[in-house]
């Protein structure tokens, strides 16, 4: 759980990056047509899982959400209501993510409302009425996305010197300064102080934080320095554990592919490729199968 809502947490802070995604919009976009196809798919004996999947995971989630408007006009019946009396288990979770808009996604990422002023927020209530301590303050602290920008030279020795001293050159833990310090300095200048950080400590600020801080804490801190240094790369190692536990961890691989596939998929494949030795796209061939895994290797794009 607590692991998890950080994880969550972390997608939604990083949900509206858009860098380089598998999938695009459609050129030839027709949203009545789409939504004939579908409708075609579902209708009579039989469900026509392949023309379903091969649709919706051709489109952006703006145009889905057209499809969707378009499938309400010519039918008068709901799109997602439809899909999920048709399809099931693995196979629904994923396409009914796909037709979600942003809003909803990033709802059902969190469990919580928007962090998105567009759509407005209880998140910051939320997070006080279910969490405590230390690790509510941070959460806190990230739900108002008002980090420093920039590089501030004067304080990257600094932050890096205040940071050992409030972890491994004294006795107990100042949680407080981590919190402080990774909660508003920008990626660019955490990066700088993560670099300085090691010179003064002799070990990266990850294995500080591990010897440091404990459950919800360290969790929640571990994943804002992997952010910081790469946002594609935090979620190319979290999709790899999501695949590679006893037992698939469909929840987290699903919300990971369906939301990273306009932002960043390019950038978590080469990553991931480069780290782990093996395609992307092969993991997913062997930790999954039938519908569901064609669905998901249409998000990934291809193999490396």
């Amino acid at each position: 759980m607590i692991i998890f809502f950080c994880n969550r947490f972390i997608l939604v802070l990083y949900f509206l990056q858009a860098t380089r995604g598998s999938v695009k919009p459609f050129v030839n976009f027709n949203a009545k047509h789409d939504a004939e196809v579908l409708r075609k798919a579902m209708k009579g004996i039989g469900t026509d899982e392949d023309a379903i999947l091969m649709l919706l995971a051709a489109r952006s989630n703006a145009q889905r959400q057209e499809i969707k408007a378009a499938y309400k006009k010519a039918f008068g019946k709901d799109l997602v209501k439809d899909l999920r009396s048709e399809l099931g288990g693995k196979l629904e979770d994923l396409i009914v993510a796909l037709i979600m808009n942003k809003k909803h996604i990033v709802m059902k990422i969190s469990h919580l409302m928007c962090l998105d002023l567009e759509y407005g927020s209880k998140l910051e209530k939320d997070i006080m009425g279910d969490t405590s301590g230390h690790y509510q303050r941070l959460l806190v602290i990230l739900a108002q996305g008002n980090r420093e920008e920039g590089v501030d030279e004067s304080r990257v020795e600094k932050d890096a010197k205040e940071l050992f001293a409030a972890g491994e050159e004294k006795f107990g833990t100042d949680e407080d300064k981590f919190i402080n310090i990774l909660g508003n300095r920008s990626a660019e200048h955490l990066r700088r102080v993560f670099d300085a950080y090691k010179k003064i400590a002799g070990c990266d600020i990850e294995e500080s934080i591990k010897d440091e801080c404990t459950g919800n804490l360290e969790a929640l801190l571990l994943a804002v320095v992997k952010c910081a240094k790469s946002v594609p790369a935090y979620f190319a190692e979290s999709v790899r554990e999501s695949m590679r536990r006893a037992g698939t961890d469909d929840e987290t691989l699903i919300r990971i592919m369906v939301s990273r596939s306009e932002r960043d998929m390019l950038d978590i494949r080469a990553i991931y490729k480069k780290k782990y030795g093996e395609s992307l796209y092969s993991t997913i061939q062997e930790d999954t199968d039938g519908d569901y895994q064609k669905a998901l290797l249409y998000l990934c794009g291809g193999n490396d």
